[in-house]
């Protein structure tokens, strides 16, 4: 389809699936860029009543290379839990899986602010963090083969999202930092494999586009900050858990 939808088509597309249980065929509607599919995250939220006039509380942030201009996205509070957690009810398609570390923000942030940050001042925004798992779904048919638009406007395919105890934040050397990720049966282990080197490094990038628009993020807000396992499927029935050494665990049961 080479003429652009417009924003309404797509998020009530979106939204339909998301109340059906369905999925819409990606190549039924054209999305031209990332702001288009920004403003798609917009109107979905707003049709399914997730934030109502505050500000959302959970995000995932994040990107492949530090070249890369960042992607974000607002999560729906329904799916967000703490570890452990039992998703065998919770509808999903699709069933990839992320071990992450969340961050939490310790203070309110607003646009003023969010514009002067540096990668080091941001940090010290940072009181705590937390193992996580991004349960990974779509709403597209083509799932991940989808094209990037369009997986951004569906929340960069997100699905639920796991959280571990949150610990004091501390230094850390990212670099040789241990993930232990078991699913069902199988184990992997990672060794600083976060894509952007640091976790951390998502953090300006990301409180620029959340404040935007004039909205203050408060203290407590989340930000889940990318996969250090690439994107392994899961199974109904499986057990998933990822360990952080010296940081903690996450489990969830699909």
């Amino acid at each position: 389809m080479s003429s652009p939808s417009t924003d309404a088509d797509i998020a009530h597309a979106l939204v339909q699936a998301r109340r059906t249980g369905g999925a819409v065929n990606a190549d039924s509607l054209c999305i031209i860029d990332a702001a288009q599919a920004y403003r798609v995250q917009g109107l979905v939220a707003l049709a399914m009543g997730w934030f109502g006039q505050a500000p959302p509380r959970h995000w995932k942030a994040g990107g492949a290379r530090r070249e890369d201009t960042l992607t974000h996205a607002p999560l729906p509070p329904a799916g967000i839990w703490p570890s452990p957690a039992d998703a065998v009810a919770w509808p999903l398609r699709w069933r990839g899986v992320e071990a992450e570390i969340a961050l939490r923000l310790g203070q309110p942030v607003d646009r003023s602010l969010a514009e002067s940050l540096t990668q080091q001042a941001a940090v010290l925004l940072i009181d705590a963090m937390a193992v996580s798992i991004e349960i990974v779904d779509s709403r597209w048919e083509q799932a991940q083969d989808a094209p990037a638009w369009h997986r951004l406007a569906d929340l960069q395919s997100h699905g639920a999202l796991v959280l571990g105890e949150w610990q004091p934040m501390r230094a850390v050397d990212w670099a040789t930092q241990r993930c232990e990720l078991h699913i069902g049966a199988q184990m992997h282990v990672f060794s600083g494999t976060h894509p952007l080197g640091d976790p951390t490094w998502v953090l300006p990038q990301w409180l620029r586009h959340a404040t935007r628009q004039g909205a203050v993020l408060p203290a407590g807000s989340v930000v889940t900050t990318g996969s250090w396992c690439g994107l392994p499927l899961a199974q109904a029935g499986d057990t998933v858990r990822a360990r952080f050494d010296g940081i903690g665990v996450a489990c969830v049961q699909l």
